[in-house]
């Protein structure tokens, strides 16, 4: 019988791109039994895993005390022979699993002490202990783990003590860009941002107040895919560039790679906050994926990639004066920019895609598990 893998997020979407269509398919493909507990309103089957509903709470603080318990209550039901959880907060559930002699499996997204500077509800004064002890027990508790999978490589060096950690990129879907037409974009009258929300830590009004130092007559809007809390939409709308945005809401996988396909380039601009001057925003490869050039924070990380493949511009983005100049630089050479989007591409094509870290995935669980079921099917079916 194929191992039982039950992943575990109460934050996430079900239909999340890392934890659904990245992780727990290739899991399935691989031949494993995967249930996913998350928030959706119904139990379900989708690509062969067995989704299961967990409650959307209302408050913070109703899921982590109650979403907490309740997910330990799902987790222990499934009986499963690996459990593979996505967020901080359910660390006690792993805990206790462990303590029961289950595999449990953490799979840090980012940075966490580096997260708590710029979140707004903790107090300015509680910031700096509280990231002190959440560093602490986050290392504490990864030594009890069966293993961990970190985002990005910093991430992992956090992790000396643990004895299991791999380093599993959240690199493009290639099948997602499969269809992606090279085509003639100077006629386009648009650049793209493209994210899960759109936040002030993230750029949203250096992007704005740059739109309005570009040439009126050149028409370039900024297409912005991605959720906005109300409160902020109003400030960005009153703002000089904000006649230049179209903000179109959360999109579709399908409707996103159409967006990509017609930009005349892609901006990714996070501020120089510590948990984002290592990260590696899949929107960044998404971008160069699409064969667009890339408008991007001249983060020493980012710098490598991005210098090394020649595929976009580098920028203060703090500066909206730097991103206007770049954009206006993207637009006013399209040969050039071209080419920067074939370079990039390419890069993703050979190096910065799923299918490379899928087999870090599967060879950090064939340490957990054994060999892979459809690996086992496939040796006994070539002995027989």
């Amino acid at each position: 019988m194929a191992p039982k893998i039950c992943v575990l997020t109460s934050v996430h979407p079900a239909l999340d791109v890392r934890i659904f269509h990245k992780e727990c398919r290739s899991l399935a493909r691989a031949g494993y039994s995967v249930t996913l507990i998350s928030p959706i309103d119904n139990n379900r089957e989708i690509d062969g895993i067995t989704v299961r509903a967990f409650p959307k709470y209302s408050s913070r603080t109703q899921r982590l005390i109650r979403g907490v318990a309740e997910m330990y209550r799902a987790a222990k039901r499934e009986k499963a022979d690996i459990y593979h959880f996505h967020d901080p907060e359910l660390i006690p559930v792993g805990l206790i699993l462990r303590c029961q002699g289950k595999q449990v499996v953490y799979d840090i997204h980012e940075d966490l002490p580096k997260t708590i500077c710029y979140k707004d509800y903790i107090p300015r004064w509680l910031k700096l202990p509280l990231q002190i002890v959440l560093g602490m027990v986050e290392e504490w508790a990864s030594c009890l783990m069966s293993g961990v999978i970190a985002a990005t490589k910093p991430i992992a060096e956090r992790f000396t003590k643990t004895r299991n950690v791999a380093v599993v990129h959240n690199y493009p879907l290639l099948e997602e860009f499969a269809n992606v037409k090279t085509m003639d974009r100077e006629s386009n009258d648009y650049i793209a941002y493209v994210g899960a929300r759109i936040t002030p830590g993230r750029g949203a009004f250096e992007m704005v107040e740059a739109m309005a130092l570009l040439p009126p007559s050149d028409g370039i809007q900024l297409r912005l895919a991605g959720s906005i809390d109300p409160s902020l939409c109003e400030r960005l709308s009153k703002l000089r560039g904000w006649n230049r945005i179209v903000h179109l809401g959360v999109l579709s996988r399908g409707e996103v790679v159409g967006m990509l396909q017609k930009a005349r380039a892609g901006i990714v601009l996070l501020h120089p906050e510590p948990n984002y001057l290592n990260a590696q925003p899949v929107k960044l490869f998404e971008y160069m994926l699409a064969g667009i050039p890339v408008v991007a924070s001249d983060f020493p990380v980012w710098r490598n990639i991005i210098e090394e493949c020649g595929c976009g511009l580098l920028v203060n983005p703090l500066d909206p004066s730097a991103i206007a100049r770049a954009i206006e630089y993207i637009c006013n050479h399209p040969s050039e920019a071209a080419e920067m989007g074939r370079r990039g591409q390419a890069a993703v094509n050979s190096r910065y895609n799923w299918t490379i870290e899928e087999r870090s995935l599967l060879k950090f669980y064939e340490k957990l598990a054994g060999p892979a079921p459809a690996v086992i099917s496939a040796q006994i079916g070539a002995r027989a």
